[in-house]
């Protein structure tokens, strides 16, 4: 609970940047609606609301964050204790600070963790093809059609459908997720020898 309060409130201080940020990624060369970070903000606080328009695409951030992270580690948690159960001399090897413990290999890890961002990614991307959307607003020629979370999932699903919208740009996403999720698990499991928390 208390790790999902924090997300949720890095979440929302941070996310006017990301608003921003995805607003002049968006821009084409030669259509410039913004000059810079600066004038992205001064625009947004003035055309779209004030404050509120920089939060535009929050709800499927937040509501996305659940099960991003649930079946993130719901599923390394499932791998590793399967693997251990089935194959422990093969997959595992005494946890640093408690040897009577066996704990995942370094290699074993990155797999499982990989595999377990690719699971939850999977499970998760259509709230993050919302959000973007929601977040490019007015940019966009059908923003109108795309105010509330559940109006953008309807728009997109009847437009472009389940892979071509809902799931469009996934594999890309893919490059950037799985190793991230396989490290990060890695250093968790790291961490927790070195903490003895095992």
């Amino acid at each position: 609970m208390a790790g999902s309060m924090a997300g949720i409130t890095a979440v929302i201080c941070t996310y006017p940047l990301d608003m921003v940020r995805a607003r002049l990624a968006f821009q084409v060369k030669g259509e410039h609606k913004y000059t810079g970070i600066i004038h992205a903000f001064k625009t947004i606080y003035t055309k779209e609301g004030g404050y509120i328009g920089f939060y535009r695409g929050l709800m499927p951030t937040v509501v996305g964050m659940a099960p991003y992270a649930g079946f993130s580690f719901f599923t390394f948690s499932t791998l590793k204790s399967i693997g251990l159960a089935q194959a422990p001399n093969l997959v595992g090897r005494p946890s640093l600070d408690n040897p009577e413990v066996l704990v995942l290999k370094t290699h074993v890890s990155l797999l499982c963790g990989g595999m377990a961002g690719t699971i939850a990614q999977t499970i998760s991307y259509p709230l993050d093809v919302t959000r973007r959307r929601m977040q490019l607003g007015g940019a966009l020629p059908d923003a109108d059609k795309c105010l509330t979370m559940v109006q953008t999932l309807k728009y997109v699903y009847r437009h472009y459908g389940i892979r071509r919208g809902l799931y469009r740009g996934l594999s890309l996403n893919y490059i950037r997720c799985i190793p991230s999720q396989a490290v990060a698990f890695t250093t968790y499991e790291f961490m927790r020898q070195l903490l003895h928390l095992n």
